[in-house]
């Protein structure tokens, strides 16, 4: 990730402060300072600028899109206002995961929308409303493309694809990409 003088990095992470979330106490043991990733990163993801970051596996990527994509939503608005692509079902669930344990006292709701599972169910969470979808491409272009999946409330979409990407995949996420730019 470049660093630029007018992005302001975050030193500390007073998270009950800084951020609208409101973490169990056990959590803030996991953010008493952020990593690099984090101090350079929620800050423009925040104030709505685009930003490509790298950093090694465990340095806190998806708490620090997660967090991000927290502070974007309305909970008051049961529409999908955060979209998360993942490579692989399992990091989409992951990512999941730790949207629900940040958002738990928000009472967010996130669906992961992966191939294999019941596409049934996926249309029942979507029809009831869900403030954040992480999923794999394939599947959330079919709900997108069922209008199932409804993308105009889409405030920030974030992309957890690796460099090691697949031909078929990237395909899928220039497609997701062009349709959300379509929408402004």
């Amino acid at each position: 990730m470049v660093s630029t003088p007018t992005v302001s990095r975050l030193a500390q992470f007073p998270l009950v402060s800084l951020f609208s979330i409101q973490l169990p106490s056990p959590c803030y043991e996991d953010f008493e300072k952020p990593s690099a990733i984090q101090q350079r990163a929620i800050k423009p993801i925040v104030s709505g600028r685009d930003v490509i970051a790298q950093a090694q596996s465990g340095t806190g990527k998806t708490a620090t899109f997660s967090i991000s994509v927290l502070q974007s939503i309305d909970t008051s608005v049961r529409e999908t206002q955060a979209l998360i692509l993942s490579p692989t079902r399992e990091l989409a669930v992951q990512i999941q995961n730790v949207v629900l344990a940040l958002g738990d006292y928000m009472n967010v709701q996130c669906h992961a929308c992966i191939g294999g599972t019941s596409i049934g169910e996926d249309i029942k969470k979507l029809e009831y409303g869900q403030h954040v979808v992480s999923g794999t491409p394939g599947r959330v272009f079919d709900m997108i493309r069922r209008r199932n999946l409804r993308t105009r409330n889409i405030k920030v979409s974030s992309n957890a694809i690796e460099y090691k990407i697949q031909k078929s995949l990237s395909a899928d996420v220039l497609f997701l990409l062009v349709s959300l730019d379509a929408r402004s």
